[in-house]
């Protein structure tokens, strides 16, 4: 038998097998990628996720029972909230100028970092008149402690202008509680 055939076969099987090698190596790559570009995810990587009818939320959050809360003069109620398991209100009061009051979160917190109490003003029918809205956000000018608020949050919510005429009553509920 003729060895240089033999040998040709041989490196062409070598070259051949060396090709798959690098190719299952390099995962098919032509060249080398431009720097930083390992960390840019390809656009067809992207998780793209839809919810079929679900609307973006648009403006502040809300509190069904504001619309619904019938306040005879001189009172101040409370609306249910998605967080009325982890607050308690206290000292509420409703002088026709301002509702206010104080918020204490009761569960395990660290710090306080965003709160809203929102108002809902009446007139003495019990109608709905117009709302405003105390916010806290941690670090902001007036609420740089941290840690629990032991005695809780206070908060002075005044009657938009041109209802205190005929604001007699008021709601309050928190619709944004966020603790550590």
């Amino acid at each position: 038998m003729n060895r240089k055939p033999w040998i040709l076969l041989m490196a062409a099987l070598a070259a051949a097998s060396l090709a798959v090698l690098a190719s299952a190596v390099l995962g098919g790559r032509t060249s080398a990628p431009a720097p930083g570009a390992g960390s840019v995810p390809q656009a067809s990587a992207a998780a793209k996720t839809t919810f079929p009818g679900l609307v973006s939320a648009e403006g502040e959050p809300d509190l069904a029972g504001l619309g619904t809360t019938r306040p005879a003069p001189g009172q101040i109620l409370e609306i249910q909230g998605p967080f009325d398991d982890r607050i308690l209100f206290q000292d509420l009061a409703f002088d026709g100028q301002a509702a206010t009051g104080a918020v204490r979160v009761t569960s395990d917190v660290s710090d306080l970092l965003e709160l809203q109490v929102l108002a809902g003003f009446y007139d003495d029918r019990g109608n709905l008149l117009g709302t405003a809205r105390f916010v806290h956000h941690l670090g902001a000018e007036g609420h740089a402690h941290s840690g629990p608020s032991e005695e809780g949050e206070e908060f002075s919510i005044p009657v938009p202008a041109g209802l205190a005429p005929q604001a007699v009553s008021a709601a309050v509920g928190v619709p944004v509680l966020v603790n550590e």
